[in-house]
């Protein structure tokens, strides 16, 4: 039955709402891609009013952002010691990918778009700095604490190090797009990230 218009349905909870919107998001990205996304698309598909999608949401960037933002980074429990730290690190961004994985191939062949601004801000810098309880925050911390614990060559930049592994993390995630899946990703990220670790180890 089609919903009445004004306010949302009272029979609805918050968080019923709330799933609606991300579902319907889910659904336009593996069907339309992320770049056609619009609000009046989102609240259409999710049978919701543009104001409950404010309740929510500040923009459309702002909703998009929820799918790389879901995973707090900062509290995120990681089983590979410290001194392994080039496993450690792809222990951290796996926590990522899986994320994007749980949501399928056509999910992440639109997310991953250059043209995804929430996702060019999110794994980017501002000032030099990574936004907080981001996954690139979070890999810069573990490195500086490998490297304070004496297991990484004092003289490495570590800043530069964990932008050049997010840099490998979106390659290999474009070429995971690229050949439909059909790559152990995983497998890629370990290996990459531990050659590319390799002679800053000590």
């Amino acid at each position: 039955m089609p919903r009445k218009s004004g306010r949302p349905v009272k029979t609805d909870s918050s968080e019923d709402n709330k799933q609606k919107i991300i579902g319907a998001t889910v659904h336009l990205i593996k069907t339309k891609s992320a770049d056609h996304i619009t609000v009046r698309g989102v609240c259409r598909e999710a049978d919701v009013s543009i104001g409950t999608f404010y309740h929510y949401f500040r923009d459309k960037d702002d909703l998009m952002m929820f799918f790389v933002r879901t995973t707090p980074f900062n509290d995120a429990e990681l089983k590979t010691p410290l001194s392994d730290i080039a496993s450690r690190i792809s222990e951290l961004y796996m926590m990522l990918i899986d994320r994007y994985l749980d949501l399928g191939e056509d999910f992440m062949k639109s997310f991953y778009s250059t043209s995804n601004l929430s996702l060019s801000a999110y794994m980017g810098e501002e000032d030099g700095c990574f936004a907080p309880d981001t996954v690139m925050a979070r890999s810069e911390i573990e490195l500086q604490a490998a490297l304070d614990a004496g297991y990484v060559d004092a003289k490495t930049d570590v800043h530069t190090a964990c932008m050049d592994i997010c840099t490998i993390i979106k390659g290999c995630v474009f070429e995971w797009c690229l050949v439909n899946g059909d790559m152990d990703i995983c497998g890629s990220v370990y290996r990459i990230i531990g050659n590319y670790l390799k002679p800053y180890l000590r």
